[in-house]
């Protein structure tokens, strides 16, 4: 399963430019433009790394490092900031950043620290036994290749389709809620897009369900948002 990384920075533009270069290379992101996001985004998905932008309004990204860290959070952190004195490193480092990006930056380097980073760490996922396929119903859905087969047919996914698998399976029976799906898909918060979401759940139903008006395995869970469940 691709590694699922969250950007947080301040600048649209960056954070799009981000998503849309790590996106093509195979990663699958999620975006907030601030610490109060990034922690409800936090709060409800697993990352495989973060990318934290130092210089934000509010909290900045080394006070957040640091809160992360002792709120026993070890998601991998590489810290992004124009800020290239060594007084800032060291910094971002004992609040317990993993890895230290200057701005300008060049694609390739963030790419290559990114996969340094995440050699280093050790599959959480794998040790949590995350299981390699899952049933619904005749259906069965491939965690890794985030495929959907009825038997020996492949059930297409449209792109929106295939991140809310993504996100479900990356949290397997527990509740996310739509800002949580809104924020994860990279869009901006509205009532417009909650009402976006809700329409793209119905769309996945009709996928995966054998009666989607009485889901049981992507179910509503009342003031707290959607659940993926298996057999």
């Amino acid at each position: 399963m691709e590694p699922h990384l969250l950007v947080v920075d301040d600048d649209e533009r960056i954070r799009s430019l981000l998503q849309q270069f790590l996106v093509q290379d195979g990663y699958l992101v999620s975006t907030a433009e601030n610490a109060e996001q990034a922690r409800i985004l936090l709060s409800g998905i697993e990352f495989d790394l973060i990318i934290l932008d130092v210089m934000m309004p509010g909290q900045d990204g080394i006070s957040f490092a640091g809160e992360l860290r002792n709120l026993g959070n070890n998601t991998p952190i590489l810290l992004l900031t124009a800020r290239g004195e060594t007084e800032d490193r060291i910094k971002g480092l004992e609040a317990g950043a993993d890895d230290y990006l200057p701005k300008p930056f060049e694609p390739k380097e963030l790419l290559l620290r990114i996969n340094a980073i995440l050699r280093r760490m050790p599959d959480l996922k794998e040790d949590k036994m995350m299981p390699k396929t899952l049933g619904f119903g005749n259906l069965k859905y491939e965690v890794a290749r985030n495929e959907l087969w009825d038997g020996e047919k492949q059930v297409r996914l449209t792109t929106t389709e295939s991140q809310l698998m993504k996100i479900f399976t990356s949290a397997l029976g527990e509740p996310i809620s739509r800002a949580d799906l809104v924020m994860s898909l990279g869009r901006d918060v509205s009532l417009a897009q909650d009402r976006a979401i809700d329409v793209q759940i119905t769309r996945l139903r009709r996928k995966i369900e054998v009666n989607p008006s009485q889901p049981r395995y992507l179910q509503t869970v009342r003031g707290a948002g959607y659940m993926l469940l298996f057999d």
